[in-house]
């Protein structure tokens, strides 16, 4: 990682606001800027992120019982004045209470929130008065957990974070961080070195005070000493820590490399400049540091040596790592679990789903999706989502089987700071990411009744509580369930809320199996084909007739997953330019065509309309009304349930009536 490099050049940094940011705040640094110029910079680039949005930067006495405002061009005139200087205290707004708790806040709604009364009915009236309504504030802590300020985000309206807002009050805390306790660390060397004159003993007992390593080289970069944090961690002798070899023997060795010709390029230009590094501990572990240097100049303006100091970084760095393989992992998943990338078919059951799709997309409605495993159902969700009004929202995906039932709700609705072992801070559930936006619930039939009933609340009252809190959170979130399972036999025997059912089967859509859909397992054939050849680097011209017989015979019982696969292995071991697969990777059960249905047919050009009548009725009465489901008359019939569906309706049969025979 290398935000700190000057190399990096501005195109680079302009790919990410935020890094542009930091960039122009170290340079700052670097120049030697003023800290108030410093933070104001920071603040400025992030208001320009957003029109609405106003940060500030917020610091601490030297008692630690106020904090002051430092930055933030845009607070409205006069506010400051009337909170400041605000106490750190349990109950005073965002930023005196996350001083106080040495915790970050979140005041949704400035109005409402207990945080802005009592002692801090003053600030909250100021606040509104100025058209504030939301506000979000992190302490800026010291290693040692002393609080040195706070940063802050205000909002004109209500509203909670985002994953996106999280990631940039974070990062840009950091950032002022790092540019605080530089200024702290500028300030103790220079008071340290306005000594120098007095005793070059008492400037060493000084520096080895600063709770910083510091390091002092010669004009060449030879080292000539370093503090005793710097040789506590180095494991080093005085002795064994001054030469010209120091360097190549604390710092990594690809670091050495990289910043070789730069470093010694700096110091001949005689300027302040900075890099990160990673330093050896005497343990044989290196951890990331952001080195600074800054000159000291003789009476005749040339360098006469260069004073060091070094910020561990370490904790950070790991988690731009961690986050930036997170990104690469998801990616990654993306790609081996999205069935593909668009709807792929022409046959008249997919039709009928694309219509139902267009009808329900734009509106708000609870949509139920149902059909096998494998048939494509996220991708139905999305495609609802993408032609919604929430298309520019979140989308979020909840596998309900995949998550342990002791954490489905934290995962769904949150949970506060030590709700349970392990909930070492507050994290925001599925629900909160997605407002705004859709939420799609897959595997919505393994949900527990607990869970049933916290999700009922949702779509009732659109508001739930975290898990261990006790405020209610609202939320506008649409919601798209699916299940391969039978709800309605769900219900009848218990483990499904019939209440819950009616709430999610506001809109139902039932997506056919592949073998219901023969006419697109061509069109699919060759997408897949395309897909996985140009993947490959392969030159696919042709599929082979009896392939493409053997594939269409197939029953398919993975559905499109299957097919999916099959045809991935196939591409991978094909070694000519016609794509065929091995028949014995599909199933000998499934490959002949399957023998006629017992159940009698009910195509309409093979029955009479009264004998398919009475087959209809007849089987409606043995299954109570149900046409769904293992126990249903679809089953019973040996027909898939939108087709009998369809029958019911041409024929004018009312399926109420058999309910109660």
């Amino acid at each position: 990682m290398d935000q700190f490099d000057s190399s990096k050049t501005s195109a680079q940094a302009s790919s990410d606001p935020l890094t542009a940011i930091q960039q122009r705040t170290l340079q700052l640094m670097a120049d030697e800027a003023d800290m108030a110029l410093v933070l104001g910079a920071l603040c400025d680039g992030v208001d320009a992120l957003d029109p609405d949005v106003i940060s500030t930067i917020m610091l601490a006495d030297v008692d630690g019982e106020r904090l002051w405002l430092r930055a933030g061009r845009r607070v409205p005139e006069g506010l400051p004045q009337k909170i400041g200087p605000l106490p750190i205290a349990p109950r005073m707004g965002s930023c005196g209470t996350a001083a106080f708790r040495k915790e970050s806040v979140i005041s949704a709604d400035i109005a409402s929130d207990p945080l802005w009364s009592g002692p801090a009915e003053e600030c909250r009236v100021a606040a509104l008065s100025h058209g504030l309504r939301a506000a979000w504030s992190v302490p800026l802590l010291s290693k040692t957990k002393q609080t040195l300020g706070t940063f802050a985000l205000y909002y004109t309206e209500a509203r909670r974070p985002t994953v996106d807002d999280v990631h940039l009050i974070e990062k840009a805390s950091q950032i002022a961080l790092i540019a605080i306790e530089h200024d702290r660390s500028k300030t103790a060397l220079k008071d340290a070195f306005v000594q120098i004159e007095k005793s070059e003993a008492e400037l060493k007992t000084i520096v080895n005070m600063i709770p910083q390593i510091v390091i002092v080289l010669a004009p060449d970069g030879t080292t000539q000493f370093v503090n005793q944090l710097a040789l506590d961690y180095t494991g080093f002798s005085a002795n064994e820590a001054t030469g010209p070899d120091f360097r190549r023997r604390t710092v990594h060795p690809e670091d050495v490399e990289r910043l070789n010709e730069p470093t010694a390029s700096a110091l001949a230009r005689g300027l302040p400049f900075e890099n990160e590094q990673r330093v050896k501990h005497f343990s044989g572990a290196h951890r990331w540091f952001l080195i600074h240097y800054s000159p000291l100049r003789d009476d005749q303006g040339t360098v006469s040596r260069w004073y060091c100091t070094a910020t561990d970084i370490h904790d950070r760095k790991q988690a731009e790592e961690r986050t930036q393989n997170e990104n690469l992992a998801l990616r990654d998943e993306v790609e081996q679990t999205s069935m593909f990338d668009e709807i792929v078919g022409a046959s008249n059951s997919l039709r009928a789903v694309l219509s139902r799709i267009a009808k329900v997309a734009p509106t708000d409605s609870t949509v139920l999706i149902t059909g096998e495993t494998g048939t494509g159902k996220e991708l139905i969700a999305r495609a609802i989502h993408r032609k919604s009004q929430r298309a520019s929202r979140a989308f979020v995906s909840v596998n309900c089987a995949a998550i342990p039932r002791d954490l489905i709700l934290s995962e769904l609705f949150g949970h506060e700071k030590g709700a349970f072992t392990g909930a070492t801070q507050r994290r925001l559930g599925r629900f909160e990411l997605a407002d705004g936006g859709t939420i799609f619930l897959d595997e919505v039939g393994e949900l527990l009744p607990d869970t049933q009933v916290a999700l009922l609340r949702v779509l009732q009252e659109r508001e739930f509580e975290r898990v261990g809190g006790g405020q209610a959170i609202h939320v506008d979130v649409r919601v798209i369930a699916a299940t391969n399972r039978d709800l309605e036999a769900a219900v009848a025997n218990g483990t499904f809320r019939q209440d819950l059912f009616y709430r999610l089967n506001v809109f139902p859509i039932e997506v056919p199996p592949l073998r219901e859909r023969k006419d697109d397992v061509l069109l699919l054939v060759e997408y897949f084909v395309q897909r996985y050849a140009t993947k490959a680097g392969k030159s696919i011209q042709s599929i082979d007739k009896k392939t493409l017989d053997l594939l269409r015979s197939y029953d398919w019982p993975g559905n499109i997953r299957e097919l999916q696969n099959v045809i991935e292995r196939s591409v991978i071991l094909n070694s000519d330019n016609v794509f065929s697969v091995d028949e014995w990777w599909l199933s000998k059960k499934s490959v002949s065509p399957p023998s006629p249905a017992k159940a009698p047919s009910l195509a309409a050009e093979q029955v009479e309309p009264r004998s398919e009548r009475q087959i209809i009725e007849a089987a409606l009465t043995a299954t109570r009304g149900r046409v769904s489901g293992p126990s249903g008359a679809a089953a019973k019939l040996g027909i898939p349930p939108s087709t009998l569906d369809h029958r019911i309706k041409v024929l004018h049969i009312n399926k109420e009536r058999f309910k109660f025979r």
